[in-house]
């Protein structure tokens, strides 16, 4: 593994309830264009799937996970979508599948992903979720049962840990 920023240092768990969507979630539900002239994090989080689920931002807390269905980052290629979510408490998407750009976004930025169908299927909204990053094991507390993801290779788990490539590059030079 390389060399790691413990100010950075991405959990190589998460824990938190699920808050369920469905297929195509795009780029303009997770944060709408009129809020895109900000560069505050904590702004864009504000406005989190607000066109989506008015109440996201007042129910999500720190560590929650979204759980959405197919092609989760549709939509322009936009980086702050991956930003906002992360930057509202979310500490990781579980989908069946993900737009290519922002799946690349999310690891640039650190954030964590995992692609499991038979998690998305049988998770509902309100359940306990656990996560191990490494190992790609999804447990649904609520429910007793545990999924598998396909984890990270090493390299993007670096990459995560060190809380993006900007930080990765910059402490691998």
């Amino acid at each position: 593994m390389s060399k790691k920023n413990n100010n950075n240092l991405q959990a190589q768990t998460a824990s938190g309830i699920a808050h369920k969507y469905g297929d195509n979630i795009d780029t303009d539900v997770i944060i709408p264009a009129r809020y895109l002239n900000t560069t505050s994090h904590a702004e864009l989080a504000k406005h989190c799937l607000e066109d989506l689920d008015a109440e996201f931002v007042k129910k999500v807390n720190s560590g929650d996970i979204i759980v959405a269905g197919n092609n989760f980052g549709c939509g322009s290629s936009r980086e702050h979508a991956p930003i906002c979510i992360k930057a509202a408490g979310v500490s990781c998407v579980i989908a069946n599948s993900f737009a290519r750009i922002f799946y690349r976004n999310a690891i640039n930025i650190g954030f964590a992903i995992l692609e499991c169908n038979e998690a998305v299927k049988d998770i509902d909204d309100g359940d306990k979720i656990e996560v191990d990053f490494t190992s790609g094991i999804i447990s649904n507390i609520t429910k007793g049962k545990k999924y598998q993801a396909l984890p990270f290779p090493e390299f993007i788990q670096d990459i995560m840990s060190c809380g993006g490539l900007l930080n990765y590059v910059k402490e691998n030079l």
